[in-house]
């Protein structure tokens, strides 16, 4: 499992950013979503696999808000 989330940047169109200060919520269809920023000052977010977010939450690279 890799150490850092990663997502496509929108504005910058850059694949396999690092995501910093994840967050990961629950979606109203039972889905996972992290919300966070690429240290520059860009937003991103990233539909994630149940297994993935846990493993996230568990690793510390992300905080759980449900």
């Amino acid at each position: 499992m890799s150490n850092m989330l990663t997502a496509y940047c929108m504005k910058t169109k850059e694949k396999n950013v690092p995501m910093q200060d994840a967050v990961i919520t629950k979606t109203s269809r039972g889905g996972y979503m992290a919300q966070g920023h690429d240290g520059k000052g860009n937003k991103m977010t990233t539909m994630l696999a149940e297994a993935k977010a846990l493993q996230a939450v568990k690793d510390g690279v992300a905080k759980k808000s449900w």
